[in-house]
């Protein structure tokens, strides 16, 4: 769970998922934020699922503008 809203999903992170993994990561859009679930699936491709607009601080640091 990433606890602060991220410009895009970071490389980094999916990089680091397992097959079945998931990672919850707010993502700003053009309104505001969406909170986003990925699943990684045995092929290495990710399913997405939109769960709920949200606002969060903003993500900071190395990996960010990548």
């Amino acid at each position: 769970v990433v606890t602060a809203g991220a410009p895009h999903v970071p490389q980094p992170l999916v990089d680091q998922l397992k097959s079945g993994g998931r990672l919850v990561i707010p993502v700003d859009r053009a309104f505001g934020q969406e909170l986003l679930l990925f699943i990684k699936r045995d092929d290495g491709s990710l399913q997405r699922t939109v769960v709920l607009p949200v606002r969060f601080v903003p993500l900071t640091g190395p990996g960010v503008g990548r």
